[in-house]
């Protein structure tokens, strides 16, 4: 007997032991029992090695799972392939944090040392979000868990180097890059933060050599980079400045003469139309010195601070970059060249693990050829074989992609693949995919020393999706072609370049094939109000915390049936309390059923019944499974949830449960039929629900199963099939009686609400104009119409007594006197009322769409929610307005 409450915590863990111990999550390579399975393939995005679960993943992994289970069900070969990446600068920051705290450091350890310490604190601390991940019930193969740094990942990282670098598309040049000068290392786009933050423009005159008292002004929010500036630009077409270009300026402090050159990047809209030139500080610098051959000072070392150049002064040599910034203000000040200071508001770059200010800054670096691996990348999505879901991305895909810029792959660490290149004494370069192969390039007696750099983050997850499979070992082959393309990727919008664009550029280079067919982009998840979640707001939701709350079903619920193509997730608590409540409407119900006897028969055959309301519910199993299926092809996760969560709670246990209660109550012909078909349409349910909320589902068909069969145990819903209904069809009869009746009762229901009937009065109902099918339909439902709608008596009549209330439907008029029941003037005065009330609620909503700042400025999810509930507003009234003309 299942217990009176439903209590999550109880059954989660236990099912999932379960689920682990039956191996059920397996992919089975030789096509499974009956070999002929069709294989399915999604590649989990593997989360970083020193990550928690937060609400991105949890959406990610229920989106994930949901498709995982579903194809498993439906007779696929399905690998849902997981593992953990090895993230380069996290996982050295965390463990340099902690010998930070022991009082010692990497550089104390040496190289060797401080990789088995990072290998040690995986092993014992890493991979904290597989545990929370099997809390929220996914359920990929995890004997198949792959790491980016482990032997078979790594081999394949090595070899993709190699062969990259003999094709000519790896190589080293000297560029800008991001340098975070705490970390001492180059980092991607993605680990840099912009914060927006008060500053100072400086505007600073630079004396134009050969002319008194002539200057040319421009403005800086960095004086320190002025001592590498080697140009000043103007806009060619600038009247101002005309004369100028080709003139030089001496530049400040260092005394160094640059030419004033043209070009359009200097904007003549923008402070005086003239911008220095710092072609090693600033990456829109670089482009303009590359474009002019213009000298490359780098001015700053490592750590930021002034490099002993020979033409900085001395006294700036060894300064931090702000302690410079405020001796070069003050000099100038002195010198009189510092014409304005201004206050502003601007964007600083910000390093996302060090949280201090990052450098433009021109070194030695390894880059890939990007431009040459996205062509075909390009190409991939241009003729369909991948598509993006919304497709609107392949806009964004295409904007980077036709701009990219070489790819810089080298980091600073020691956590990491090391690249495998090796130099000689002079410098020289050997690549090769061990030492002994660079040995036998350069020779026996050459003294060679590796690289010390490791490669981006990013370079191996670009693999994933046929390095994970075990290529290049060729004992992998087989894995390789069965599961190689995958049939969709999901991931979030924030990652599109980084991994999505750079794992089709790999996978069509080493594979000649896409990586996945399909590639779906979920949205944000934000908080309630529509804000982005974050710890500096305070509105950050912990989806472990909810687990303990509500249990896993009903957080994993409200993400999906919240996950609407391209628009952001509002989540609020009350939401996934309402799904909790769905779970526990879902558990009483099978309970009901439960105490009532409600198993399908061994021999029940659902095309058999002959009692209406049976056959209207059976067809209706067959639309709610049509929905889900539709709505998962096309990716619409929110449709095919709202499909199953609509079925349940309303078509099945708020109105069949309640149509067909009296008859399992006494001796009615319909008993055995009706407990047959309850119990068939609960099992189905279970079943169609069992992606969307797996706990519970598996909790009561396994509990059914006990009942019905006297202990004997059903195989795990986990594994149970799809249902196919193919042998079923939908009595176009049983659905438009039970459609009629729903109508009837629903408007019963509205006026009573609308007129404040008080739900123990129970109302006569007059019927007019109801033609003969009309008549029969209320004689063959009295019972049910009375009780539902809780009328007194139902008869039918010529007129229309005073104080009734009417509504029509179809072409029949309901009537329900209620003037013995009402206070008729009271009931006016609080129409009106509430009427008024929502004319001043629309009054506000309308004056700020009205407001073209609070439309321009307001993000867009506020203006339109102020839509929706102008649309609520009116409505409630036009309903209420309704109700108060007819009082």
């Amino acid at each position: 007997m299942l217990d009176k409450t439903f209590d999550p915590k109880a059954i989660e863990e236990k099912h999932y032991s379960k689920w682990e111990s039956a191996d059920a999550f397996a992919c089975a390579p030789d096509g499974g029992k009956e070999g002929d399975k069709k294989p399915w393939t999604i590649m989990m995005p593997p989360p970083n090695v020193t990550g928690s679960l937060h609400m991105g993943h949890a959406l990610n992994t229920t989106l994930q799972d949901i498709l995982t289970r579903y194809n498993r069900m439906n007779g696929r070969d399905a690998l849902w392939q997981p593992g953990l990446d090895h993230a380069g600068i996290a996982t050295q920051a965390v463990v340099e944090k902690q010998l930070d705290a022991e009082g010692t450091s990497r550089h104390d350890m040496g190289r060797e040392g401080f990789v088995n310490r990072v290998w040690n604190w995986k092993a014992e601390s890493g991979g904290t979000i597989i545990g929370q991940m099997k809390r929220l019930g996914a359920t990929p193969d995890w004997s198949r868990e792959r790491f980016t740094m482990d032997e078979g990942l790594s081999r394949a990282v090595t070899k993709v180097f190699v062969q990259l670098h003999k094709e000519g598309l790896i190589y080293k040049d000297k560029r800008l890059v991001n340098w975070d000068p705490k970390l001492g290392t180059t980092i991607s786009d993605i680990e840099v933060e912009q914060k927006e933050q008060k500053g100072q423009m400086w505007h600073i005159r630079y004396p134009i050599e050969g002319a008194t008292a002539e200057y040319i002004t421009i403005a800086t929010t960095r004086p320190e980079t002025m001592l590498g500036d080697t140009a000043i630009a103007v806009h060619p077409d600038d009247e101002r400045y005309k004369d100028m270009i080709g003139k030089t300026v001496n530049v400040p402090i260092v005394n160094r003469l640059i030419p004033i050159i043209a070009d359009e990047y200097a904007d003549p809209e923008q402070g005086s139309g003239a911008v220095k030139i710092t072609p090693a500080h600033d990456f829109n610098d670089f482009e303009v010195g590359k474009r002019h051959d213009l000298p490359m000072i780098n001015v700053l070392d490592t750590k930021a601070k002034i490099a002993a150049l020979e033409d900085i002064p001395t006294e700036y040599h060894g300064l931090d970059r702000y302690e410079a910034r405020k001796r070069l203000v003050k000099e100038l000040d002195e010198m009189d060249l510092l014409a304005q200071v201004e206050t502003i508001k601007n964007s600083i770059p910000y390093g996302s693990r060090s949280d201090v200010v990052i450098e433009p800054y021109l070194t030695d670096q390894w880059y890939v050829d990007a431009e040459t691996l996205a062509k075909p990348a390009i190409e991939a999505v241009e003729s369909g074989k991948a598509k993006f879901v919304p497709d609107n991305w392949k806009n964004t895909y295409f904007e980077w992609m036709r701009n990219i810029q070489p790819w810089c792959i080298s980091r600073q660490l020691w956590w990491g693949h090391q690249i495998p290149a090796w130099y000689d004494e002079d410098g020289a370069v050997y690549v090769a995919e061990s030492e002994e192969e660079a040995r036998a390039q350069a020779g026996p007696d050459v003294q060679l020393t590796r690289d010390p750099d490791v490669l981006d983050t990013w370079f191996s997850s670009a693999l994933w999706p046929f390095s994970t499979l075990g290529w290049p070992d060729e004992s992998a082959k087989d894995m390789v072609d069965r599961y190689y393309p995958g049939d969709v990727l999901i991931t979030g919008f924030d990652i599109i370049f980084f991994w999505v664009a750079r794992m089709m550029m790999m996978g069509l280079h080493f594979m000649d094939d896409v990586p996945f067919h399909t590639v779906y982009m979920h949205a944000l998840v934000r908080d309630s109000s529509g804000q982005k979640m974050s710890k500096s707001k305070g509105n950050v939701m912990d989806p472990l915390t909810l687990i303990d709350k509500y249990g896993a079903d009903a957080v994993r619920f409200t993400l999906t049936a919240m996950a609407a193509q391209g628009r952001d997730l509002r989540l609020a608590e009350e939401r996934i309390e309402g799904y909790r409540n769905f779970a526990t409407k879902l558990w009483n119900a099978s309970r009901y059923c439960e105490m009532n006897e409600c198993f399908a028969a061994a021999d029940f055959d659902p095309a058999s019944v002959t009692y209406t309301p049976n056959q209207w519910i059976i067809g209706e199993v067959m639309v709610a499974k049509t929905a889900i299926d539709d709505a998962l092809a096309a990716y619409k996760f929110n449709e095919a949830a709202n499909a199953i969560y609509q079925f349940t709670r309303g078509t099945f246990c708020d109105w069949y449960l309640e149509f067909t209660k009296p008859l399992l109550q006494e001796d009615s012909d319909h008993k055995a039929e009706i407990r047959s078909t309850t119990g068939w349409v609960l099992d189905q349910i279970l079943i169609l629900l069992n992606p969307f909320m797996p706990f519970i589902t598996e909790e009561l068909y396994e509990a059914r199963a006990q009942e019905e069969k006297e202990g004997a145990e059903r195989p795990l819903l986990l594994q149970t099939a799809w249902p196919n209904y193919d042998h079923l069809g939908v009595d176009e009869g049983a659905t438009e009686k039970m459609t009629w009746l729903i109508r009837i009762i629903s408007e019963i229901r509205s006026v009573r609400a609308d007129m404040n009937v008080p739900a123990g009065a129970k109302v006569q109902l007059l019927v007019k104009d109801a033609c003969d099918q009309t008549q029969e339909g209320f004689e063959a439902y009295d019972e049910i119409l009375k009780r539902m709608g809780r009328l007194e008596s139902i008869a039918m009549t010529g007129d229309v007594p005073a104080g009734s209330i009417q509504v029509i439907v179809d072409k029949t008029t309901l009537i329900m006197p209620v003037a013995d029941i009402i206070d008729l003037d009271k009931e006016r005065t609080r129409l009106a009322k509430e009427i008024d009330r929502l004319d001043a609620e629309i009054k506000k909503v309308d004056q700020n769409l009205a407001n073209k700042k609070f439309v321009a400025n307001a993000p867009e999810e506020v203006v339109e929610e102020q839509h929706s509930r102008k649309a609520e507003f009116l409505g409630t009234k036009e309903k209420l307005a309704s109700a108060l003309n007819q009082l």
